[in-house]
């Protein structure tokens, strides 16, 4: 169950175009498993508090206690919420909720795994790749963002995989193009058996209509507005295939974020399908491996 606290700013540093902040978060470290995000209300209390909070996910934790774990998220500024939060200082209080959502599905026995990462999108992978790692997997990594400097984790990538890629939208580091661009030979390379995405909603849905070609379980980590995110407010809702075949409208938020990638209608997102049944409920959308 997620908890309630008020976090404390540890510290808060930029990387690259993204800053990366760590919180003291008591009792929320070792509920964390990768693929679970946080909720932060921004703006301060009282009058100044924004009415939405923002949704992060969850880069790192570390266990020191009850009363002394902490959760680090890393994020760009986008918009008046995000601005206020990169100004926060150490020793600042915020309030959060979390861990939140459902993590990505570990596989029962050692496979071959590549990771998928755009962006910050690459943060919540790197602490499943080492549970893979630890779990006997092979861990392969392609990364990709749109200028060099929007590339997150490449070290501690290049550290945990045995191969990792980079691609940029304008060459300026790695293959120039998209992950979708290197990811078919890669896949031929190393005969994945899973694969593992986060990132933007178009590069998900590339990565995902590979692997259902391919017929590799893909698992996803979709970026939805979550205002809540306890399903409450539906500001994330998206249409997603269940296991009777039914498409239902379920919350990322609650049922995701990490959905299988084969099971998203990527082309009717921001719509209601005229197929949809039932109401807003959570459809079965396991990850598979």
């Amino acid at each position: 169950m997620p908890v309630q606290v008020q976090g404390e700013v540890l510290s808060i540093r930029r990387v690259g175009a993204y800053h990366s902040m760590t919180l003291v978060a008591p009792g929320m470290a070792e509920l964390t498993r990768p693929g679970h995000f946080v909720a932060v209300q921004v703006g301060g209390g009282g009058e100044t508090s924004m009415l939405l909070r923002r949704a992060f996910a969850i880069y790192d934790v570390k266990d020191r206690g009850l009363y002394g774990g902490t959760v680090e998220i890393v994020f760009a500024v986008h918009g008046k919420g995000t601005a206020w939060l990169a100004a926060r200082r150490p020793a600042d209080k915020l309030d959060l909720v979390g861990p939140l959502g459902k993590p990505f599905r570990l596989p029962a026995q050692p496979v071959t795994a590549t990771l998928v990462g755009g962006g910050y999108g690459s943060a919540p992978l790197l602490p499943l790749a080492a549970i893979l790692r630890e779990r006997g997997c092979r861990v392969d990594f392609v990364l990709g963002a749109a200028t060099a400097d929007r590339l997150f984790g490449q070290l501690e990538a290049k550290r945990i995989a045995t191969s990792m890629e980079e691609t940029t939208d304008d060459g300026t580091r790695g293959t120039q193009g998209r992950v979708s661009d290197v990811l078919p030979a890669l896949l031929d390379r190393t005969d994945s058996d899973v694969l593992y995405a986060c990132g933007p909603m178009a590069m998900l849905k590339a990565v995902s209509e590979l692997a259902r070609v391919r017929g590799i379980p893909c698992q996803v980590a979709v970026e939805e507005s979550m205002a809540c995110g306890i399903g409450v407010c539906m500001t994330c809702v998206l249409p997603v295939i269940g296991d009777d075949g039914l498409t239902r409208m379920v919350r990322a938020c609650v049922e995701g974020p990490v959905l299988q990638g084969d099971r998203v209608r990527w082309d009717d997102i921001g719509s209601l399908p005229a197929d949809v049944v039932g109401s807003l409920n959570a459809a079965s959308t396991g990850g598979g491996h």
